[in-house]
């Protein structure tokens, strides 16, 4: 029985209840839930339904909590209720029904864990949109880990999910960018608001390779070749290194295609029609101090150019037009300041920012070496990038440590620990439990023991109490995906696989799965192997939405 079917048969109880005694059934809620008692020995799960109707219905919660007592104890599967405090329930199940879950995780596979919480949403995920001007930094890593984590979980929990890259290919930047390479190319020192690094040597020489007759040209010509050329080098590098990092987009969306395509002006049309734009000293702008914004922002200079925050007004209108009905963006440790010009300029729009708009925030990462951080990336020269992470710990801990942690806290990816195969390195203790369960399936098959038919699994014979504990563990995960989901915070999962690993690691270490020397197989052996697989689907679940591997042998 999973907590779900629990708290479907808690409320089953209480309309029975409500029946028996007269009481209105239109306070009963279309849903309720149980949870685990933080002491085992309280029982299984908890119910505080009793305390939530009490006062509704004008009867003493200890009462009320007696009567659902009563009448969840004839529920098939239910052990036993106890009432405690003021009016909780304490529940347990009996060995058969809380071991059906092992049957219907292996039964449910890679759908076990998933749900339609969120069914019926539409978001748009936006997240590292680095500018093309160099190699992804370890802080965009961070989002490319956390975002593209948390784009798994959306879906996981039901709703439907665009994940978009935004290419900043127009503006200052871009022009900063062409000049460097421009300067490599001559071999001149980069300019003084330029880019450094080894990295813009090796594209303006591939940008030489590409177009040979750049030498020919004038500076101006010239920039333009490596504006034009080197943004798009370095855009397919940024898109390989997030490729091999296992991350890829639905929409990659260019900056520049919002001015070819005059949606700048089609934004700054829907904002005067709102109401909130306005002209002084010759500039257009946008009154989002009516909403809150600390300072009203200009869209278009007195010279005639856009400003940047013109290019997110008509980003976020052209997602808004998409269908999308939540913009998720994930933003930078350096972004706060962001969050209360984009809110008020949703607002603007007559959108509802709290409902249409979210902005994440994430703090910064450090990567240290024998306790020391890590400052200088050989190709960048002045950041870690992508692949240094990658190069000191490899893909799956890389992921795996940027997705552990609440984006909102600065993390240190101690490189020591990421790397060294012990039970203190988190991604080696999930990974290890991923790979025994497989090795405990392999050993078993090799001497003959198999779960056999779903009909002959004996659920009742699993009464031992580190077999209780990994179930309830089992139990938990479909709740865990849909909270880390609906609070956009991965890490859960993460906590969550390793808190697993733990039950596990107990139930290995005191019920056998195989039989020992010329010990007879049984169906206790049977049962475990199933209880054993289920541990081996939530973890390779688990592990996939993080994008981590579950290894069969390491």
């Amino acid at each position: 029985m999973t907590p779900a079917e629990l708290a479907e048969v808690v409320l089953t109880a209480a309309h029975a209840v409500f029946t028996e005694r007269g009481l209105d059934p239109a306070v009963l809620p279309a849903t309720t839930a149980v949870e685990r008692p933080r002491n085992p020995e309280h029982g299984d799960y908890a119910s505080t339904l009793a305390l939530q109707l009490s006062k509704k219905v004008g009867v003493p919660p200890r009462e009320l909590a007696a009567a659902l007592a009563e009448q969840l104890g004839r529920a098939a599967g239910v052990k036993s209720v106890e009432i405690a405090g003021p009016g909780f329930l304490n529940i347990r199940l009996d060995a058969a029904a809380a071991g059906q879950l092992g049957r219907v995780i292996v039964e449910a596979g890679e759908g076990y864990g998933r749900s339609d919480r969120l069914a019926g949403q539409k978001i748009n995920l936006e997240f590292v949109s680095a500018n093309p001007t160099g190699p992804v930094h370890i802080g965009g890593v961070r989002w490319a880990a956390v975002g593209d984590a948390l784009s798994r979980l959306l879906r996981a929990a039901g709703a439907q999910v665009g994940t978009e890259y935004y290419f900043n290919d127009a503006g200052s930047q871009i022009d900063r960018f062409a000049r460097s390479l421009l300067a490599a190319a001559k071999g001149e020192p980069a300019p003084e608001d330029g880019y450094g690094g080894a990295y813009i040597a090796e594209i303006a020489e591939a940008v030489g390779r590409i177009r040979p007759d750049v030498r020919e040209l004038d500076d101006a010509a010239a920039q333009e070749v490596f504006r034009v050329e080197g943004v798009a080098l370095m855009f397919a590098e940024i898109k390989s290194s997030l490729a091999g990092f296992g991350v890829e987009f639905d929409t990659y969306f260019n900056e520049k295609d919002l001015h070819d395509r005059g949606e700048l002006e089609l934004a700054l049309r829907r904002l005067r029609e709102q109401g909130h734009v306005f002209e002084t000293d010759g500039a257009t702008w946008l009154r989002t101090t009516d909403f809150g914004d600390d300072k009203d922002r200009v869209l278009r200079k007195s010279n005639g150019e856009w400003t940047y925050f013109a290019a997110d007004c008509a980003y976020y209108l052209d997602k808004r037009e998409r269908g999308f009905e939540r913009v998720v963006i994930m933003l930078g440790a350096d972004h706060h300041g962001y969050i209360g010009r984009m809110k008020a300029m949703a607002a603007c729009f007559g959108d509802d920012p709290e409902r249409n708009l979210e902005i994440l925030i994430g703090q910064l990462v450090n990567l240290v070496r024998d306790g020391a951080p890590v400052r200088m990336s050989k190709r960048a020269g002045t950041v870690v990038t992508l692949e240094d992470l990658v190069d000191a710990i490899g893909v799956d801990a890389a992921r795996y440590a940027l997705a552990r942690y609440s984006a909102d806290s600065p993390i240190d990816i101690d490189v020591e620990l990421w790397t060294r195969a012990k039970n203190d390195n988190p991604v080696f203790y999930v990974q290890y439990v991923a790979a025994r369960t497989a090795g405990v399936s392999r050993q078993a098959a090799g001497i003959g023991v198999t779960r056999g038919e779903a009909a002959a699994f004996r659920p009742e014979l699993l009464d031992h109490d580190k077999e209780n504990e990994l179930l309830k563990a089992l139990a938990e995960f479909p709740a865990v995906v849909a909270t880390a989901a609906e609070l956009r915070e991965p890490h859960r999962v993460a906590r969550y696989l390793e808190d697993l690993a733990g039950a596990y690691h107990r139930f290995y270490d005191n019920c056998r799965v195989t039989p020992k020397g010329d010990e007879e197989v049984t169906d206790v052996h049977r049962a475990r192997l199933w209880l054993n697989d289920a541990t081996r689907v939530v973890i390779a679940n688990g592990l996939r939405l993080l994008g981590v591997s579950a290894p069969e042998r390491m």
